[in-house]
């Protein structure tokens, strides 16, 4: 069964304690999304400004182009997971090893463009891999729902690996995002 998890996107720190207090009182897991501004058109607040209530289970949905130079400050946060960008820059499998020394769960995210076949080696290290349907940076994406075939080539790499989507889930096709194999639904624009 899948689960919704409410995504927060934010610019500024009071943009974000808005949106943890609008999700605060339904969410037990939130996607945290933050961007530096070069692997994205847009920059978020910066991974030391975030924060959640205790008792949510917090992912970070780290796109940065050199997501390595984030470690010791997201280590210290001690989200559930940590999730990169494939086609981000360094040593993305070194970086996957040192999380897993504290006991913080990894996560690999795809691109449209990018093949499963080509995240193979970090698909077989993680514990997630979320397939990007979105906007880079922006709430309200439309999901291109042929994405969907990623999810048994995935599942060929890694038959454990627990499968998100991030990028136009709505109520009109939560449903199929579900039925199609993805375990973990993240939403934005459509909860806020």
């Amino acid at each position: 069964m899948s689960i919704i998890c409410p995504a927060l996107l934010a610019g500024e720190p009071h943009d974000y304690r808005e949106q943890v207090e609008r999700i605060k009182p339904f969410a037990r897991r939130v996607q945290v999304d933050l961007m530096d501004g070069i692997f994205t058109e847009t920059r978020s607040i910066n991974p030391i400004q975030v924060w959640w209530p205790e008792g949510i289970e917090a992912d970070i949905h780290l796109m940065f182009e050199d997501p390595v130079s984030q470690v010791e400050t997201l280590v210290s946060l001690q989200p559930h997971l940590i999730i990169i960008h494939a086609e981000a820059a360094g040593d993305l499998l070194g970086m996957v090893d040192h999380l897993k020394k504290f006991n913080i769960k990894t996560g690999v995210a795809l691109l449209k463009e990018t093949s499963p076949v080509d995240a193979h080696a970090l698909i077989q290290a993680v514990n997630h891999v979320l397939i990007f349907s979105g906007d880079l940076g922006r709430f309200g994406g439309k999901a291109d729902l042929t994405l969907l075939e990623k999810v048994a080539n995935i599942k060929e790499i890694n038959p454990v690996v627990e499968i998100g989507w991030d990028g136009g889930a709505n109520i009109e096709n939560v449903k199929q995002l579900s039925e199609g194999g993805i375990d973990v639904i993240n939403v934005g624009g459509a909860i806020h």
